[in-house]
């Protein structure tokens, strides 16, 4: 499925009679956090209260830890073909309980049911994936002439913090958990504390498919409480982190003064290059699909819509179009956490006493379906000035704001023109051009044309987007450590 086809849903997950309370899971098993707080959470789409959440503490962390610890050198030291086996039985239990993890995600995060089934798939595949190439992946011989032999191991790290983000909880575990563990790590994974619960049930699921105890933990809370103990531990040798700037840039000053390697997957604010010949309807439609997914809330989203001159209008009017025949939780979800909510609004209130008027949206829903929950309108500024902060910093929302260019130099410089660099989208009917322009923009990933960004293509930002590669076969590389072993034969 396309980020497109998230539009075509089917039956809304039930909402759940009553509210569950939900525990940690440490060394395969439920447990209560050490304190004996838990917090509430609510369903976005409804502004209804939702399930309660363990409220994790540095004490739960170290059980976590602990136990991850003791668990990681047996599961290390088992065959890649057996690794693979336990998960390929976790993609099976997680296949099985889609409708019980859709059901939760629904409940956290109020997303329309196609696009909780995309994700849910997504996952399942991350699992797969990782199963079948762990296989492949071995090191390499050395000539180093006939006197020697020599080689490379890839080795895990031992325990891995993984600290996830509320906006695609379950795809942005699996895509940290499914390559770390498959190369012999164990995990503590600290989900965030609005949209936990389908990372605790996928701690179970893996547990009850034959995960041994302790390789996957799961300890949920809040950032100060979880997320700092956790990358501070010492038993912890890597952490990978899904979220802000600002959390990140805290996170690689801990790693740094303990010497540890981290994985960061941050912002972005994403440019859409339009060439006057290019497919422009395809390319409108990529435009305008950008925003409607998650309601904007990706990291990836292509929220800067450069055009070239002549056909800027036209690209605009047809985004535009699109975007209002939109249906709140029909066609596009919620912004999931209320302080975002917030943000987002701020945002609006911002441009409008700056004089920018949006040619659509710029507001959230004072009545009809939209209104009973926290839904924005689809929105669209044309012709933001550069240096405004609607055309600079991460919105997270369903925003898009658009700028002209003349010739490929302007394009280039527009698309560069940013603190980020995680992704970028090309549209050109000169297929070398295209190519041309996505090797110089300075980003990880660069679809031309609409080219398939997968779980199997690589990865990761430029700049303050952040630094290593998740998906593909650079993940298993980025969560293992290369050895070399040289022997005399002399």
């Amino acid at each position: 499925m396309s980020v497109t086809d998230t539009q075509d849903a089917t039956a809304r997950p039930a909402a759940p009679a009553k509210t569950r309370r939900h525990d940690h899971w440490i060394n395969g098993r439920a447990a209560a956090p050490a304190e004996g707080a838990y917090f509430a959470t609510h369903n976005p789409a409804t502004r209804e209260p939702g399930d309660t959440i363990a409220a994790g503490t540095a004490a739960d962390v170290e059980l976590a830890v602990t136990a991850a610890a003791a668990a990681w050198p047996g599961w290390a030291a088992r065959p890649a073909r057996e690794r693979s086996d336990v998960l390929h039985a976790v993609a099976d239990a997680m296949a099985a309980a889609t409708d019980e993890l859709a059901e939760l995600e629904w409940a956290s995060t109020g997303k329309v049911p196609g696009q909780v089934a995309f994700e849910i798939g997504m996952s399942v595949d991350y699992f797969r994936y990782y199963a079948g190439v762990v296989r492949a992946l071995n090191g390499r011989t050395i000539d180093l002439g006939a006197g020697a032999h020599a080689y490379t191991r890839l080795e895990p790290y031992g325990v891995i913090g993984a600290i996830t983000p509320w906006n695609l909880p379950l795809n942005q575990a699996s895509r940290a958990l499914a390559p770390a563990l498959a190369v012999g790590n164990a995990i503590v994974a600290k989900p965030s504390e609005f949209t936990a619960t389908s990372t605790v049930l996928l701690a179970r699921l893996a547990t009850q498919a034959g995960l041994p105890d302790g390789l996957l933990n799961v300890v949920t809370g809040t950032g100060p409480e979880v997320g700092s103990p956790l990358a501070a531990h010492p038993l912890v040798r890597k952490v990978a982190f899904t979220g802000s700037v600002a959390t990140g840039r805290h996170l690689a000053q801990v790693a740094g003064d303990r010497l540890i390697p981290l994985t960061l997957e941050l912002g972005g604010k994403s440019p859409v290059v339009v060439f006057a010949d290019a497919d422009l309807d395809r390319a409108a439609a990529a435009a305008a699909a950008a925003i409607q997914t998650n309601s904007g809330q990706v990291c990836s989203a292509t929220t800067r819509l450069l055009v070239e001159d002549s056909v800027h209008d036209e690209v605009v009017a047809r985004v535009v179009e699109r975007l209002e025949n939109l249906r709140p939780g029909v066609d596009f979800g919620p912004i999931i956490t209320e302080a975002q909510f917030g943000r987002v609004l701020a945002a609006f209130a911002d441009a409008a006493r700056d004089g920018l008027t949006p040619l659509t949206g710029g507001a959230g829903y004072s009545d009809g379906p939209g209104a009973a929950g926290q839904y924005v309108r689809p929105t669209v500024y044309a012709d933001v000035p550069l240096t405004h902060q609607l055309a600079r910093d991460e919105v997270f929302g369903p925003v898009l704001v658009t700028r002209r260019f003349t010739g490929e130099q302007d394009a280039l410089a527009a698309a560069n023109d940013t603190d980020y660099g995680l992704v970028a989208s090309v549209w050109s009917g000169d297929v070398a051009r295209g190519l041309r322009v996505a090797e110089r923009i300075e980003a990880g990933q660069v679809a031309v044309n609409g080219g398939p960004l997968t779980n199997e293509t690589p990865f990761g930002g430029y700049k303050s987007s952040g630094f290593g590669r998740e998906k593909g076969l650079e993940a298993l590389h980025d969560y293992a450590q290369t050895k070399t072993v040289s022997l005399s034969l002399g």
